[in-house]
């Protein structure tokens, strides 16, 4: 049924229950149409019938996915939802199982979007016409998933005080150990010499880590001028032409009329080049059809809440880059931002924290959106002042 009678018609299938809440009273059918009732909800609502058919579609739904009603039921589920949704196999394990499936935080993808919304689904079985299924969408406001995505900060900022700590407490020792095991080695055997230099070796491997970790301890105010982020893609994508992207395509989706970012340019390029190695490690050496794609675009709508104050940010700057790999774990898609977490065996789990610290000190915020053979991390920043203050004047006039 694709031609949308079940929205006015076939709707009444599901008209309101009356059975009888207890044994001395009986409920009274509703004196308002079924389908009355389902446009005055505030969330999405679908029917979705055999072969993935979208069959109703109430008016928060034609809001929500930018299409009529009528449009909408001459589609089909997958012709609307990005491939491998979330909501397909949700609908398809209620259609197998015959019970209610909900599903929270789940980040849902269509091209009638700009990015991805994040939503909590419902989904359950309609009894009065089997192989159906009834899905409600509750997308979560902006400002949930600014908290979300402002926790990154707090992540990369929660590993300071140990950097300082380790910076200390280990470093010092470190090279007193280091220059004990060198005068050893001057007196010893070529066997006992192995041994000096293995600990040679392994206290210059944890002073390494340990000065990688000296960063997050960095407190100092940027010392920022307005950036030209095109400047340090390009400046990026050279280096990583150059080494460990040379068997995979770059490609480049840019905003030329983009203002400047106000900031530090060698960090953002040590932020971005983080993001490109990474996605290069998860495309691997061994893919013929590998790709990163970096990508700005001018976002006006976006705003964040400064903590504590009235006042309003705005992150009209979005810098993406997305690579065809194999995808982040969804366990780890929480935890992504955290210090020591790491999807390869041999990581330290630094990279990513030190990304987030570096975005977080430029005002912006960052996010993943990761599924098999598609991950893209998205950068808001902020621009300079200059520019948001014209931008501010020409939208009042």
């Amino acid at each position: 049924m694709h031609n949308g009678s079940f929205r006015r018609e076939g709707i009444h299938a599901l008209s309101v229950s009356t059975k009888t809440p207890s044994p001395r009273r009986k409920a009274e059918p509703l004196p308002i149409p079924c389908d009355a009732l389902m446009d005055a909800l505030p969330h999405p609502l679908l029917v979705i019938g055999k072969a993935h058919a979208i069959e109703y579609a109430n008016t928060a739904a034609e809001d929500f996915f930018q299409m009529s009603a009528g449009v909408l039921c001459r589609h089909t589920l997958p012709d609307v939802v990005a491939f491998g949704s979330p909501l397909i196999a949700l609908v398809e394990q209620v259609q197998r199982n015959g019970t209610t499936v909900n599903e929270y935080g789940v980040e849902l993808g269509s091209f009638r979007f700009e990015a991805a919304k994040l939503v909590d689904l419902y989904g359950g079985p309609v009894p009065e016409a089997p192989g159906r299924v009834m899905v409600m969408l509750q997308q979560r406001s902006m400002a949930q998933m600014i908290e979300r995505q402002l926790t990154h900060r707090g992540a990369a900022r929660s590993v300071s005080g140990l950097a300082a700590v380790l910076a200390h407490e280990i470093k010092n020792p470190l090279s007193g150990i280091r220059g004990a095991a060198q005068l050893l080695e001057g007196d010893r055997t070529d066997s006992d010499r192995t041994l000096t230099q293995l600990i040679c070796a392994e206290s210059d491997r944890i002073c390494k880590l340990v000065d990688r970790m000296e960063i997050f301890g960095d407190e100092r105010p940027l010392q920022r001028e307005p950036v030209n982020i095109h400047d340090v893609l390009d400046h990026v994508k050279q280096i990583a032409r150059t080494g460990f992207a040379r068997h995979i395509k770059i490609v480049e989706n840019y905003d030329p009329s983009l203002p400047p970012v106000p900031g530090s340019r060698d960090k953002l390029i040590q932020a971005f080049l983080n993001l490109i190695k990474n996605a290069a490690e998860a495309i691997g050496e061994d893919r013929a059809d590998g790709q990163i794609t970096l990508s700005t675009s001018f976002r006006p709508g976006v705003r964040l809440s400064v903590p504590g104050s009235q006042a309003r940010v705005s992150l009209p700057l979005e810098i993406a880059v997305e690579d065809n790999g194999g995808g982040v774990p969804a366990d780890l898609m929480p935890h992504l931002f955290d210090p020591f977490v790491s999807t390869k065996p041999s990581g330290t789990g630094l990279g990513l924290a030190l990304v987030a610290k570096i975005v977080g000190d430029h005002g912006g915020i960052i996010e993943c959106d990761s599924r098999p053979r598609y991950t893209v991390f998205r950068a808001l920043m902020p621009m300079a002042e200059s520019e948001a203050a014209q931008t501010m004047e020409t939208t009042q006039a």
